[in-house]
């Protein structure tokens, strides 16, 4: 079971966020977004990455839920194995948060950058319906198995794209292809911001009228 912050509320929680975070980053890096958020019966889940050795940042080890293995875009830019060890070890805490008394249908799987692609990659495939899938800064992993992966039980579930049209870490055109593949039938949002890799208030605000909409 992957270390995980928590913020659990003052009564037992009907609803869960498990958020996961950047290349390099921390589980800390958004709790103290958590009372501008709003939401006092939901608990929030920070799971903080293995530490790996990152290719492309020289071998260098540090918080990663997958190697990348070279700045070109396109299959086999990350390692393969380590995004489904990192699957297995997010799929985990969904199925903890159902044995705590939140069923997955309550649960929403976000993240930002590394961490939205791991919701992606996850929430699309999980076998039973989510709450939400949220991505900050995010794009597809292994696009070209999606199709064939892509579970019926999410097939629908309500998403949120937020992205930075200044964003020269993971280029906004990445999001918005990850939208554009998606989107069809479902309730899916798409909101960019002058902004590069990180979040704005604005983008906040967004956050915190889509949970209260999808959450109550």
């Amino acid at each position: 079971m992957l270390d995980c912050l928590e913020h659990t509320p003052g009564t037992p929680a009907t609803t869960s966020v498990i958020w996961m975070h950047g290349l390099g980053a921390s589980g800390s890096d958004f709790v103290p977004l958590l009372p501008l958020l709003g939401l006092p019966t939901t608990r929030f889940v920070f799971p903080q990455a293995p530490d790996r050795r990152v290719t492309i940042n020289g071998g260098y080890e540090m918080p990663a839920w997958y190697d990348i293995l070279t700045m070109e875009r396109g299959p086999g830019r990350e390692s393969e194995a380590d995004i489904h060890e990192a699957a297995e070890l997010v799929t985990q805490l969904i199925a903890r948060e159902g044995e705590r008394g939140v069923p997955p249908e309550r649960i929403v799987l976000a993240g930002f950058s590394q961490g939205a692609a791991m919701a992606l990659h996850v929430g699309l495939r999980h076998p039973q319906r989510l709450a939400g899938i949220m991505s900050l800064s995010g794009y597809l992993l292994l696009e070209e198995e999606l199709a064939d992966e892509l579970h019926e039980a999410n097939a629908d579930t309500p998403m949120f794209f937020g992205h930075g049209r200044g964003d020269d870490v993971v280029p906004h055109a990445m999001g918005r292809h990850a939208h554009d593949v998606l989107a069809g039938s479902r309730a899916i949002e798409w909101h960019d911001y002058p902004m590069g890799h990180e979040l704005c208030h604005d983008e906040v605000r967004d956050l915190r009228a889509w949970l209260h909409a999808l959450l109550g």
